[in-house]
């Protein structure tokens, strides 16, 4: 961690405790973590794994239950990764961690052409080689990074080129049913894992292979995002609240409302009186 002046050393502590609180409210809410749990921490040498990693290691140590963490790095091959930061980093933190090799960017730029957008096909081949790793550990929870901009983007993403009202639950349940996922960034802000990453001084690892895509569809939500907040601050905030609120009736989804059953009840007995001209 960097030195800090009396002045930032109150924001940062007013910061710290806003994410713990944040994060400790959505495990809590959603029943992320468990008596005897080994959570399974995904590290990408991003500013918000880094956080999360930080976050849950302060909890440990206070929380109600106990539970094991386990830091995972999945070492993608990508050329100039510095294979050596995130080792060093972990080993100092005195964590167990595993560094998982497997040569997923050849297979992505092989398959993806040229100026393609790659973040589709490396996040699901960097998700079924975690969620396999996983059992390997015996990890019965994998830990992501999301947090709340990123969930608000996907609605978004979803809505505007998918077609789905549908975005990042705080916990999921894998296709097969053998994994569970959590995201206890949930309900930080990405404002606050920013600010929170510079005072800490993580050894940031970029994204050599798809961090510089500006046409990204994500990108672009991300912009129209931070467009809506400079105009309306609290708007990002207010939809993640829709996203946690959710009313299928007044939505239009004939699988999650029975609008075909729908009818009034009409009382057949009931008679109006006959209808009377009076003159004035």
């Amino acid at each position: 961690m960097r030195e800090l002046s009396r002045k930032e050393k109150t924001e940062f502590n007013k910061l710290q405790k806003r994410l713990r609180r944040n994060a400790g409210n959505a495990i809590v809410d959603y029943n992320m973590i468990e008596e005897g749990d080994r959570v399974m921490v995904c590290l990408s040498g991003g500013k918000d794994s880094y956080a999360m990693l930080d976050i849950l290691m302060n909890l440990q140590k206070s929380a109600p239950v106990n539970f094991e963490l386990v830091a995972v790095n999945l070492d993608q091959k990508q050329p100039g990764f510095p294979e050596h930061v995130l080792p060093e980093y972990l080993e100092a933190l005195n964590i167990p961690f595993y560094i998982l090799e497997k040569d997923t960017y050849s297979i992505v730029k092989e398959v993806i052409p040229e100026g393609k957008t790659t973040c589709g096909l490396c996040s699901r081949l960097r998700r079924g080689s975690l969620y396999g790793f996983a059992q390997e550990i015996g990890a019965n929870r994998i830990a992501l990074g999301h947090h709340r901009d990123d969930i608000v983007e996907t609605l978004f993403l979803n809505m505007f080129f998918g077609g789905s009202l549908k975005a990042m639950p705080p916990k999921l349940l894998s296709d097969d049913g053998r994994n569970v996922v959590i995201r206890p960034l949930a309900y930080c802000k990405e404002s606050d894992l920013m600010n929170y990453a510079d005072y800490k001084a993580f050894p940031i690892i970029p994204c050599n292979l798809c961090g510089s895509q500006e046409n990204l569809q994500r990108v672009q939500m991300k912009k129209m995002l931070a467009q809506w907040e400079r105009e309306y601050p609290g708007r990002t905030e207010t939809i993640f609240r829709s996203i946690k609120s959710v009313a299928p009736s007044q939505l239009a989804d004939t699988d999650l409302f029975d609008f075909a059953g729908l009818s009034a009840e009409v009382d057949t007995d009931l008679h109006l009186p006959g209808i009377r001209v009076v003159n004035l």
